[in-house]
């Protein structure tokens, strides 16, 4: 069964992913995939993420895909219980899931059931393609991205922040530009899109 947990703001909503995931995260391992950070200013975000994994007693295993060598990918990926990609910039994610392979590894293992989270870029890569989101993200952070096709796990085009300032107004012009040629699903900083299968809710 696929599952996925998307997010605007992971800690802000954790106590919402065991219900989800139907059970407890005590134990478990995350892939901790930070990786959309790196041409951020800040990374609060990812600490409060990885803190918040920590209280919900996960193990955190921490993978950088931009540096890190084929074997190491694929083990964690394999290995661990769940997968976690953070907020940053979603085209130089896309752009490093191209790149190395994860993000093809990353399909599979969640297309077996593997329970994917996603904050903010993470939950936009899963969609069909990210270049809606260019009003949001620099382009210019992924010199080497060779397609803006994203993993395809959902039919629907994640938006993150909605009415959350920075992000307001943005999101707003992505909504009127896009309205009629693609299905958004727009979420605040509290709410998740949880997927199970084919099935969307809100909460």
């Amino acid at each position: 069964m696929k599952q996925l947990f998307l997010t605007s703001s992971f800690a802000e909503v954790a106590d919402k992913v065991e219900d989800a995931a139907g059970d407890s995260l005590k134990g478990r391992t995350v892939a901790f995939i930070a990786t959309a950070n790196l041409p951020e200013e800040s990374d609060w975000y990812v600490r409060d993420a990885r803190k918040a994994f920590a209280d919900l007693g996960c193990r955190i295993d921490e993978l950088e895909i931009s540096t890190a060598d084929q074997d190491t990918i694929r083990k964690s990926l394999e290995e661990d219980e769940l997968i976690y990609l953070s907020g940053g910039n979603t085209f130089f994610l896309l752009q490093e899931l191209q790149k190395t392979g994860a993000g093809e590894q990353i399909k599979d293992q969640v297309n077996r059931g593997k329970l994917y989270i996603g904050e903010s870029a993470g939950s936009v890569v899963t969609g069909p393609d990210i270049a809606y989101l260019e009003a949001m993200d620099p382009r210019s952070a992924a010199p080497d991205l060779a397609s803006t096709e994203g993993l395809n796990l959902v039919d629907f085009h994640p938006l993150p922040h909605y009415t959350e300032e920075p992000f307001a107004e943005t999101n707003y012009k992505i909504i009127e530009q896009y309205r009629d040629s693609l299905p958004i699903v727009a979420i605040t900083n509290s709410q998740v899109i949880r997927v199970c299968d084919r099935c969307l809710s809100i909460l």
